[in-house]
């Protein structure tokens, strides 16, 4: 952070009649929020165009879908949904590994859902299901290891043998898309990565793998947690988004206020005059500062905006409404959003983590929820026309286990329950280019291995790489300055149409 000679935090900055002091701190524009600083900007574009100029010449760069995804949703399903009871069911298999529902067909020919899924079985022609994702734990059987490894690439110094981990830290690797708007910053004034409705958790390890890691706090998401049960219907209408708000004010004062805080710091430090014509400080004020006064970030929270008709076809739950959130972001600029599951791994009611009571669960809880959201998500995206520039990604950490009632990570399960099983389960990728009505993979007979193309976690974040036009082996250093490859895996060109 900057100092500014002759600024005292006596007096307001915002106030064009106050002359500055000797205390008062320079932010730029409205980066606070963003957890920004004016040092902290110069390294973000300079370690940008550094990473991005050496990716421009690499092997991995061009082919199928490079460069066609301008944002991403994930909706990640923390707790590990039963691809056997959801979009993977099988028939003629013994009764503790046939899933309760009953099956049905979709838009792709001779591929079936169970009855869980009834509007994303018409919704389907628009994706490409991955039904042959698969890794070999090594410590990575429990959610929060096997979370990380999802959302960052990589596996930790730290597992468990249960596959806890310690909490976040500055040196953890960073989340996917803390390295996209690294490499790819947003080209309109909107906050670049938001996260929500809560935080990737296992009992009471928060946030793990949620964060810019060694990258630094510059590139973190935007959370977005609000208060309330994840079932309260009214949760995403509390939305409270106070540091983006300014009073009307207060926008012509502090446009008036800008140009003579720029004159000062000139002035005073004159050593960052190079500094000022290489990174373009003007720009990046007006960038700044437009995120703020424009209202775009803010208006894009605010739900009550859409029709009804919208918002009830979105489902009227935490999930449903977060999803619409994440149309909205995308649609006013955001490069990343993140849905998170709202309900923790290692929990009860609509939790993914099935141990227990996995029909009642499934059916009248989590599964309806996500039949909406899902599909309204899809479908909206499509009608608008941002499917084409959006990729959509759902998946979670892992599957369930083939048969019931087993244990195969140390749980207790009931008879009625599957425990994790990371050697085979289920994803969805649409949109930015994917092949449309495909299904990549295949399963065996009991959905316990892939029998045809197998896809690791770090492939698919590869893939994901790739669509943003991003080498997945650039090179980021981390906390020690050591080199490190975004991933160590390469993209999936097959899955582009």
């Amino acid at each position: 952070m900057l100092i500014v000679p002759g600024l005292s935090t006596a007096k307001d900055l915002c106030d064009p009649q106050l002359g500055p002091t000797r205390r008062d701190v320079l932010r730029v524009g409205g980066s606070g929020l963003l957890g920004l600083s004016l040092g902290s900007m110069f390294t973000l574009q300079a370690r940008s165009a550094q990473a991005m100029a050496a990716g421009e010449g690499s092997k991995n760069a061009g082919g199928p879908g490079w460069g066609k995804a301008k944002s991403i949703i994930m909706v990640y399903l923390q707790g590990g949904p039963s691809h056997l009871d959801l979009w993977d069911p099988k028939e003629n298999v013994p009764d503790n590994v046939r899933s309760a529902f009953k099956t049905i067909p979709t838009k792709i020919p001779g591929v079936h859902f169970t009855e869980i899924l009834p509007r994303l079985a018409q919704s389907i022609d628009k994706v490409t299901l991955i039904r042959s994702l698969s890794y070999t734990p090594n410590g990575l059987f429990n959610h929060t290891a096997a979370i990380y490894q999802m959302m960052t690439g990589y596996t930790t110094d730290k597992v468990s043998p249960s596959g806890q981990l310690e909490p976040p830290s500055p040196k953890d690797f960073p989340n996917f898309g803390s390295n996209i708007i690294r490499l790819k910053p947003p080209t309109e004034p909107m906050l670049p990565f938001v996260m929500l409705p809560r935080p990737l958790q296992e009992s009471n390890v928060v946030g793990k793998a949620g964060t810019a890691g060694f990258l630094g706090k510059a590139y973190d998401p935007y959370t977005l947690y609000p208060e309330g049960d994840d079932m309260d219907n009214t949760k995403m209408d509390r939305i409270r988004v106070d540091d983006l708000q300014l009073r009307p004010e207060v926008f012509a004062r502090r446009l008036e206020r800008r140009a003579r805080l720029r004159d000062a710091v000139n002035a005073a430090m004159p050593e960052l005059d190079q500094a000022v014509s290489q990174y373009n400080l003007d720009g990046y004020y007006q960038k700044a500062l437009d995120l703020i006064v424009s209202g775009r970030a803010r208006e894009a929270f605010n739900l009550k905006a859409e029709p009804d008709a919208v918002r009830d076809r979105y489902g009227r739950t935490t999930f449903g409404q977060s999803c619409l959130l994440a149309r909205r972001l995308v649609e006013a600029g955001t490069r990343v959003v993140e849905v998170i599951w709202p309900k923790v791994a290692n929990s009860d009611n609509h939790s993914w983590d099935t141990h227990v009571g996995l029909t009642d669960r499934i059916k009248n809880q989590a599964g309806p929820m996500f039949d909406a959201g899902l599909s309204a998500l899809l479908d909206d995206l499509d009608e608008r026309g941002l499917l084409d520039s959006t990729l959509v990604v759902a998946v979670g950490e892992f599957g369930r286990s083939p048969q019931r009632g087993v244990s195969t990570s140390g749980n207790g399960n009931s008879d009625d329950g599957r425990d994790h099983w990371p050697y085979c389960y289920t994803g969805l990728i649409a949109g930015a280019g994917i092949k449309r009505g495909y299904i990549h993979g295949k399963s065996d007979k009991t959905g316990s291995a892939p029998v045809e193309d197998p896809v690791h976690p770090g492939e698919l974040l590869a893939t994901i790489y790739h669509a943003f036009g991003i080498d997945p082996l650039t090179i980021v250093y981390n906390h020690l300055n050591q080199p490190r490859e975004l991933v160590k895996a390469e993209a999936i060109t097959r899955l582009f149409a």
